[in-house]
């Protein structure tokens, strides 16, 4: 390998891990809240201390509170539907525009973020016996 080639391997390499390097650590420099499944996924197959299952549980908090909105929100919508039935919501129960549907959204988002709750307890006493 001449002088000029080998130069020009380690400026690849070099630029490589400049470029790459920081998109590795992107989901532990983010917020928790802001995580995607993909940064959920990496952080919990990487959680090793206790600060990281606090970000972790974080993740899970945050995620239990936006489907609580949203279970807010289409129990309200059911409501409403309920409140002014058309024939749509006899011809075609379930369908999007009805109050059945509605309600059976709002029940799954409180059932998903009951279960983001559990989570998070559980990564919190994860945090907690690696604290010890």
């Amino acid at each position: 390998m001449s002088n000029l080639s080998r130069k020009g391997y380690r400026l690849t390499w070099l630029l490589a891990a400049v470029l790459i390097l920081p998109a590795l650590g992107a989901a532990q420099s983010r917020a928790p809240e802001r995580w995607t499944a993909r940064d959920l996924k990496e952080a919990v197959s990487a959680a090793k201390t206790a600060d990281d299952h606090r970000k972790i549980a974080q993740y899970y908090i945050s995620n239990a509170a936006r489907l609580d909105a949203e279970a807010k929100e289409h129990a309200e919508m059911a409501e409403t539907y309920r409140k002014s039935p058309n024939l749509h919501e006899q011809k075609h129960p379930m369908s999007p525009a009805t109050a059945g549907h509605c309600q059976w959204l709002a029940d799954r988002d409180k059932e998903m973020a009951q279960k983001n709750r559990d989570l998070a307890m559980l990564h919190e006493d994860m945090a907690k016996s690696l604290s010890q």
